[in-house]
């Protein structure tokens, strides 16, 4: 599978192992020997596999790609586990096929991070729902934890956040589209406190960008994720809309902040249906690092 021989779909996912689950990954495999036996060429990936799937983690990088292993739904979609790694990037990515052995969706699950205080496993239960769990250990050496639970959305071809459970205010937040390009014109970072942020980043596809929010209301049962692409509809407002997903959400940029309005209701991704992402998010001046 590391050579340029002509290889199908089906041989492509025979080539990976077969794990039985659930099926736990830690981070540090990810700095692993891996065997290279096990190894892919770029260029089978990307026959089988959208090129935009590594090409938003690692631009003009060509990482080395090696299988992980598959498992299948009984009667559904069969996954395929991935491992990318590159001098300043290692990634786990889960892939998903359907039943005629055609592509669905695919996400980097995790990724590696310069925090040695902080490690990240991938656990896939007998249900398929794909928890990502992140311990930090803090100075007095008390360790902290959160969860993101993804899950294979057949109808609308794509992996969907279902359930976060953040580290904790003393946490650092983590941007996962912190190192995608910004040359759109309101590309950047808004809001206020080092909990809340609305990330607007580059996108592959043309007449697009991509967003990362994350919203925590303190004393309150409003707090959430939503992470996507949105559609550019004007000079100043884009909107996320996608088939099957009831939320719509609209984004009014202007020189100094971006105003949020849910178009239809998004309130169960905050947590609870009275919860919203309405408001106006002051841009920031220095844009913080996460790691």
């Amino acid at each position: 599978m590391a050579g340029e021989d002509d290889v199908n779909l089906q041989e492509f996912v025979d080539f990976f192992p077969e794990v039985q689950l659930p099926f736990m990954y830690a981070d540090s495999s990810l700095y692993a020997k891996t065997d290279d036996s096990l190894l892919i060429s770029p260029e089978i990936f990307n026959e089988f596999t959208p090129d935009s799937i590594l090409k938003t983690s690692f631009n003009n990088e060509i990482p080395k790609l090696y299988a992980i292993g598959k498992f299948k739904e009984k009667d559904g979609a069969t996954y395929l586990l991935s491992k990318a790694a590159s001098a300043k990037h290692k990634i786990m990515f889960i892939t998903a096929y359907n039943d005629k052995t055609e592509f669905l969706a695919g996400f980097p699950a995790m990724k590696s991070k310069k925090d040695k205080g902080t490690t990240t496993s991938i656990t896939i239960d007998k249900l398929y729902n794909i928890n990502k769990k992140t311990v930090k250990k803090l100075s007095n050496d008390i360790e902290i934890s959160g969860d993101d639970v993804y899950v294979l959305n057949n109808a609308v071809k794509k992996f969907m956040l279902i359930m976060t459970d953040s580290l904790g205010d003393d946490a650092e937040l983590i941007n996962p589209i912190d190192t995608l390009s910004k040359e759109y014109r309101y590309a950047g970072d808004y809001g206020s406190g080092n909990r809340n942020i609305i990330s607007i980043r580059d996108n592959v596809k043309s007449g697009r960008i991509s967003f990362f929010i994350h919203l925590e209301e303190k004393n309150s049962q409003c707090s959430g994720e939503l992470r996507g692409e949105a559609n550019i509809v004007s000079d100043n407002i884009v909107e996320y809309r996608q088939p099957g997903d009831p939320c719509v959400l609209q984004f009014k940029f202007d020189k100094s902040g971006v105003t949020l309005n849910e178009v239809e209701g998004c309130g169960s991704r905050m947590g609870a249906l009275d919860c919203t992402f309405n408001g106006r998010y002051p841009k920031r001046k220095v844009t913080k690092k996460y790691l």
